[in-house]
């Protein structure tokens, strides 16, 4: 595993997804995944499933100091009334006193002004509640004034990434604020597992098109990616892309199956005017 360091933070670059996960399914694959090596859990208040992340984490045997634990607030609770509580209550079905990393899940949808909704992350963050702040998908402009307004460095904004769609712009922006980007729907919805590009760059290596697509993210400085399975037989599969690298060809090749269709995520109201 390797680690992403971005304005102080130390973030193990690969890893494991539970969005439109049910607790059922949290319960039965997260533990496989954290035996396997996974480090890094990714969950949100708005997964409804940070409940059983918490169990599954309590039951592992892993012990918390050892995982890169984060949530998203989500956009109903950016308020002065609502953040810290919903924070608190995160952290109560997480069954932790703190999360590592603490991310506003969305830069629209909400009538709280930026600044309140940065002053409020800022707060939780002074009181321990979490150890690292971050965004998610913001676009250059809203991240530079997410970070001019933060006390605290912002250390990622995640956001949809995948051989489809590129990120090279705001990949560049990030760098230049100290920051990371973590990729999500790193598998495009099911087609980087079946992309023939993809599945022949794998060949040679010896390693299926969904390894490569996640490699080619993991192997960019300053990008972490989320993995993500419902099937228990894929989760070893996901985690063994640290025994091969791509080549700068590879590389480059599959950074060409980017278009300006690419993009999969963008529900209205919630997500910005994207770059």
């Amino acid at each position: 595993m390797t680690i992403v360091s971005a304005n102080g933070a130390q973030i193990p670059s690969l890893g494991f997804g539970t969005f439109r996960m049910s607790e059922p399914t949290v319960a039965a694959v997260l533990p496989a995944a954290l035996r396997t090596g996974f480090r890094h859990v990714d969950t949100a208040q708005i997964y409804d499933n940070e409940g059983a992340v918490g169990a599954a984490i309590r039951s592992s045997g892993v012990p918390r100091n050892e995982i890169f634990l984060t949530t998203k607030v989500w956009v109903a609770n950016f308020s002065l009334r609502s953040f810290a509580r919903s924070v608190e209550e995160s952290l109560r079905k997480l069954q932790t006193d703190h999360v590592d990393l603490l991310l506003l899940h969305w830069p629209n949808g909400s009538d709280v002004s930026r600044e309140v909704q940065i002053s409020e992350l800022n707060s939780v963050f002074d009181k321990g509640m979490t150890r690292h702040i971050g965004i998610s998908n913001y676009s250059i402009a809203q991240m530079h004034e997410a970070a001019t307004l933060s006390a605290a460095p912002l250390v990622t904004n995640q956001v949809e990434y995948h051989p489809f769609l590129s990120q090279d712009r705001l990949l560049a922006a990030a760098r230049g604020l100290g920051m990371s980007l973590t990729a999500y729907y790193a598998m495009a919805d099911g087609r980087s597992a079946t992309d023939p590009v993809l599945r022949e760059i794998g060949a040679r290596h010896r390693k299926s098109a969904a390894q490569v697509a996640l490699r080619w993210l993991v192997q960019q400085k300053d990008v972490i990616t989320l993995s993500k399975t419902v099937k228990l037989t894929r989760v070893d599969e996901n985690f063994a892309i640290f025994d091969f690298a791509l080549s700068d060809s590879e590389m480059l090749t599959i950074g060409e199956l980017a278009t300006p269709g690419g993009r999969i995520i963008s529900p209205h109201g919630l997500a910005p005017d994207w770059d």
